[in-house]
């Protein structure tokens, strides 16, 4: 990396992509503005790929599918005033999922902060308008302060609980020179994730040991647990259920796997019946229960695991709380842990066969005409595949009924936030990360919030199919106004021709309207380069 004549060492600007590259970044999101010019010079050279989407809420939306898709925090460049602005909602949605999201922003000049001067893109408290939904926030008064800000972001996004962090350098500091050469700065490595105490895994493991019909609740928090839940559950056969966000950390085809199911009355009851349930990085929300807003009432003891304290106690108290590492914790009650006997598995490997077929009769009504579209989607994902979904209605139908085999293959905003226009911006973010075949999934009126981010994986020249479930409009809040005896208002839309816009962008596009249709398209969409937009018309 040259310097200018006039620069000793380098500046903040190119030691940030410096750094950056020593965290293990090697994509970025943004849209260069005039206040960020100086922090571009540091990009050419600096072995990091950038990704530029078509409005700011994309590059954040991207962000957190790469975040998702790889487990590396997912990092944004953004300009002062508008570009924070409009990268809010899907900031708020990493918050609540708990994605490690890294948005670096310009801020006006040290000597005109806070002084109201009318200057261009200038809020009056910038941070204030992130607050709310970020783990973390720092503004830059000097550039030396950049190598331990940055230590300090890649620690708070490792643990206890990732989400955004919010870094902000005033545009004067971007060309300011540094006080060392580049090849002497070096990235810290993040601490060591806690360990369970000795004692919490042995009172844990005796009363798993003892029980009699013991479950497990895995959650989002334990997409590198796959491994170890799946042993524990076949030692103590053990049903497992998850939550949205925990989709695919054992695979669902495991006989021991009751999938996503945790909104279902027999498995409530299967829940709330057993003598020990043990519930690793799961909040137990209603989001965790596909909307259903009762909390579980635990009438056997709860083992509750998670890094964050505060999650301990969140929704239900637990009979003991472990505040660790999943993995390892899981790891540790394995160790502890004697095996059962293979009968005992065969009886609770029927049992949850029975409790998946008493779901499958509450999955039906209302949404018959569905589930053969779900079925179709499940033929056409590869095993390895990853499904990024929108707020729509099919979403909803696979968020249970598609059955998931790997860890990180279910990528969905219909969690926490549940955002509109996630979908298709996620889904780019996701196959930039991961060489896995990515799906996305949203809906006519989803797709409007973001179409614009077709030209970016237009560009990137990306295998995505994106099925677009077109149901003119939003058909959810149609369905709720109805039952609730509300005369429908605002949400039969006007769609515009969905295929001759993905060819405008330089996409391919169809449409379809039979389950049998969809491989077809689908393989020819993953075989071409660029994405295809394939407009699904509803029942």
């Amino acid at each position: 990396m040259v310097n200018s004549p006039s620069q000793t060492f380098p500046s903040c600007a190119q030691t940030l992509m410096y750094l950056l590259r020593q965290y293990g970044v090697n994509t970025v999101f943004g849209i260069p503005g005039v206040h960020t010019i100086e922090l571009y010079r540091g990009l050419p050279g600096s072995g990091l790929t950038h990704i530029t989407p078509r409005h700011e809420q994309g590059a954040a939306f991207m962000a957190d599918g790469y975040a998702r898709a790889s487990g590396k925090p997912g990092v944004c460049f953004l300009i002062t005033g508008p570009g924070v602005t409009n990268a809010a909602t899907a900031m708020a949605q990493a918050y609540s999922d708990s994605i490690p999201m890294l948005v670096i922003s310009a801020v006006n000049r040290r000597e005109d902060l806070g002084t109201g001067r009318g200057r261009l893109h200038e809020l009056p408290r910038q941070q204030d308008v992130t607050r709310g939904f970020c783990v973390w926030q720092h503004a830059l008064t000097s550039a030396e302060q950049l190598p331990q800000v940055l230590a300090r972001a890649f620690q708070v996004m490792h643990a206890p609980r990732p989400g955004p962090v919010h870094i902000e350098i005033p545009i004067d500091l971007f060309p300011a020179p540094m006080q060392m050469p580049l090849a002497e700065y070096r990235a810290v490595k993040p601490t060591a994730l806690p360990m369970a105490p000795t004692e919490s895994i042995a009172t844990a493991a005796k009363w798993l040991a003892e029980a009699r019909s013991p479950v497990i609740l895995l959650g989002g928090g334990a997409q590198a647990a796959g491994k170890e839940a799946t042993a524990l559950a076949e030692k103590l056969a053990a049903p497992v259920f998850l939550s949205l966000a925990a989709k695919g950390i054992v695979d669902e085809r495991h006989p021991l796997c009751g999938g996503a199911n945790l909104s279902f009355s027999k498995v409530r009851t299967r829940v709330e019946n057993a003598d020990v349930v043990l519930a690793v990085a799961t909040e137990l929300a209603e989001t965790d229960r596909n909307l259903v807003r009762e909390n579980y009432q635990f009438h056997g003891k709860l083992i509750r695991v998670d890094l964050d304290p505060a999650q301990l106690v969140c929704n239900a108290n637990p009979d003991l709380a472990i505040c660790a590492d999943a993995r390892a914790t899981l790891a540790q009650l394995n160790d502890a842990l004697p095996a059962v006997d293979s009968e005992r598995q065969r009886h609770s490997a029927a049992e949850v066969d029975e409790l998946l077929r008493e779901c499958r009769s509450e999955w039906w009504p209302g949404s018959e005409e569905r589930y053969p579209w779900v079925q179709a989607l499940r033929d056409v994902l590869p095993e390895d595949g990853i499904l990024v979904t929108d707020s729509t209605q099919l979403a909803y139908n696979t968020n249970h009924a598609l059955r998931l085999f790997q860890p990180r293959s279910h990528i969905t905003c219909t969690t926490g936030y549940g955002t509109l226009g996630f979908a298709l911006p996620a889904a780019i973010g996701a196959a930039l990360a991961s060489p896995r075949p990515v799906i996305g999934l949203i809906g006519d009126g989803g797709i409007m919030f973001t179409l614009g981010e077709l030209a970016a994986a237009v560009e990137q020249q990306l295998a995505l199919p994106i099925l677009v479930w077109n149901n003119s409009g939003y058909g959810e809040i149609r369905d709720f106004m109805d039952a609730a005896e509300v005369e429908q208002e605002g949400v039969n839309l006007h769609a515009p021709d969905f295929v001759a816009l993905a060819r405008a962008f330089g996409a391919e596009g169809c449409r379809i309207d039979k389950p049998e249709q969809l491989g077809p398209v689908v393989a020819e969409a993953f075989a071409r380069k660029g994405p295809t937009l394939i407009e699904i018309t509803a029942p």
